[in-house]
């Protein structure tokens, strides 16, 4: 039987641009009543903060042991798959799961021996669709229509809680569906920088709107979940294409 402390080490809570102090220590006292204790921050407005420290009431060790990063790809590494919290839709083609059905497709990338993130935006603004396109699927807390702004820390609690009782649970952890593990957050980041710019070198675009095309290329690769050594094998084809374009205009 899995070690509930073991797996759950392999879960990350990440706030994005949080604009109130009090929501993370908040966020850090209901990720630990649910036996998480990774909290990581992207770009926010006051940290450390005694107000954080306040709220965070007895889990001031998960304020403690935080890390705070300029941007979210520093804050997903390591992580292969990601789920990103948003009350609406957002432009972004990416599959809209409950936070049920997401936690147990989280369950089963941590059974697979995967780090996965759940992603949290600002307050106000929530995740842009670039820091959705980031994620591979989003979550949506189903609030009623005429009300659907849960405060940040509340999310991140109703997230924690599906979240545990997933591994909880009497499922079964799926199969492994790669023979090496997917590439993190880093890697498929580079390897989109890449693909950008073959896509600029080679002319593709010609009229068509580049941003719209590389959210539905992004949202490819992150369903295929390539691993390393097929992103470089990518990488050497976008390579060759370059070179092949310079060849092209000389």
């Amino acid at each position: 039987m899995t070690d509930l402390a073991d797996l759950a080490k392999l879960f990350r809570f990440v706030l994005v641009r949080t604009s109130h102090p009090g929501n993370i220590g908040s966020a850090a006292r209901a990720i630990r009543t649910m036996g998480f204790t990774r909290l990581e921050l992207v770009a926010p407005a006051d940290f450390p903060s005694r107000e954080a420290d306040a709220l965070a009431a007895n889990a001031v060790s998960v304020l403690a042991e935080a890390k705070v990063h300029d941007t979210l790809v520093d804050g997903l590494a390591g992580a292969t798959f990601a789920l990103g919290l948003s009350a609406r839709r957002r432009g972004v083609n990416l599959a809209e799961l409950t936070p049920r059905e997401g936690a147990a497709q989280a369950l089963a990338a941590a059974a697979r021996g995967e780090q996965v993130a759940l992603v949290f935006g600002n307050e106000r603004t929530g995740l842009e669709n670039e820091e959705l396109a980031r994620c591979h699927a989003m979550v949506r807390i189903p609030s009623v229509d005429d009300y659907s702004s849960l405060n940040l820390a509340q999310a991140v609690q109703v997230m924690a809680y599906e979240q545990r009782l997933a591994m909880l649970g009497d499922a079964l952890p799926a199969p492994p569906e790669h023979d090496e593990p997917p590439a993190d957050a880093a890697c498929m980041e580079r390897f989109f920088e890449h693909l950008a710019q073959t896509l600029d070198d080679i002319e593709f675009h010609k009229g068509r709107e580049p941003t719209t095309i590389m959210l539905r290329l992004r949202r490819l690769f992150q369903r295929a979940q390539p691993d390393e050594r097929e992103l470089r094998i990518l990488h050497g084809v976008l390579a060759d294409a370059q070179r092949m374009a310079s060849l092209t205009r000389k």
